[in-house]
């Protein structure tokens, strides 16, 4: 009698699962022909993860092995963790270092609060039209490819040719060599950085102050409160949720600072201040065709910026803010 009651209960807890997951099927099938046009236009970007980020994930294992080109990843000799340490007692490791964490931090410190300080002035401009014509020409820059962004900046800092230094000669200074100067290389970049990408980092703070309660404002008029106090006490408490996501997300790129814009930058009078993780797997991995290396790179810059995003979500939700999940 015993066991067949704990028979029927066995059966029908195995059977309030199997309902569960045909409920969560369903209600899934259902959600999808509900929102079949937002999946649909939301294809092309899945697509775009699944193929170009996912898919070659699989191509880490290399860093793990001698891969060779002729025998493939298959028949490749593996050799565990020896091109990671390689690659930390390598006395670049620390230069390589050094040089990505002091242009992030830069960036970071400089560039990151830049955005939110001209969406708040952005927002406080009360004619439309001229609003719009302003944000139009700050985002214009974004548009412009790093090669663009290099000869404007060779055109105006060159020691020779550039119009900054034709100014000092004009009025009887010596010409300062702004390309070759290590000890200002990272400004430059920085620099640079500021010049193209703030005004499009405007594009989600405005969203977020466009979607906030006109009411709050009045109140706070009622308060006596003029508009650096709104903007204070109002706007920026309503858009801290986005401040603080994209704060993690920008953590999580710090051990990447942009091939193409230090590649083009790039020098022997600055090669000890320029030389960072993305150049030296290009020097390494593609002019000396050491490809597992390169990969063991790749893949260290990928733990750390994930363990660095996990860690920024986990103190944003100690510190009661959502996070990003």
């Amino acid at each position: 009698m015993q066991k067949t009651e704990l028979g029927h209960i066995s059966g029908s807890g195995s059977a309030s699962r199997e309902t569960k997951k045909l409920r969560t099927r369903s209600s899934f099938i259902s959600a999808v022909r509900k929102n079949r046009y937002l999946y649909l236009l939301a294809l092309p970007g899945i697509l775009y993860f699944l193929i170009f980020k996912y898919l070659p994930m699989w191509g880490i294992v290399i860093s793990f092995q001698n891969y060779s080109p002729y025998a493939g990843v298959f028949n490749s000799n593996w050799v565990g963790f020896d091109h990671f340490r390689r690659f930390f007692s390598n006395p670049d490791f620390w230069l390589l270092f050094r040089n990505t964490m002091a242009i992030n931090l830069l960036n970071l410190t400089l560039f990151f609060p830049l955005p939110i300080i001209l969406s708040l002035l952005l927002n406080e401009l009360r004619g439309v039209l001229y609003k719009r014509v302003l944000q139009s020409v700050f985002y214009l820059p974004h548009f412009l490819s790093w090669v663009i962004i290099f000869s404007l900046t060779f055109l105006m800092f060159s020691q020779g040719e550039g119009i900054i230094n034709k100014m000092l000669v004009f009025f009887g200074q010596d010409p300062y060599p702004f390309l070759t100067d290590p000890n200002i290389f990272w400004f430059m970049l920085t620099g640079q950085s500021i010049w193209k990408e703030a005004g499009w980092g405007t594009i989600l703070f405005l969203a977020a102050i466009a979607g906030i309660d006109q009411q709050q404002y009045e109140a706070a008029k009622m308060d006596g409160a003029g508009r650096l106090r709104q903007m204070w006490h109002v706007t920026l408490p309503s858009i801290r949720t986005v401040i603080v996501i994209l704060l993690i997300l920008r953590l999580g790129d710090m051990m990447d600072v942009g091939f193409e814009q230090v590649f083009l930058m790039y020098n022997g009078a600055v090669s000890h201040v320029a030389e960072v993780f993305d150049t030296y797997v290009y020097r390494v991995g593609i002019q000396q065709g050491q490809f597992s290396y390169s990969t063991a790179v790749g893949l260290f810059k990928s733990v750390v910026g994930l363990v660095l995003v996990l860690g920024a979500n986990y103190l944003a939700k100690r510190a009661g803010e959502e996070g990003i999940y």
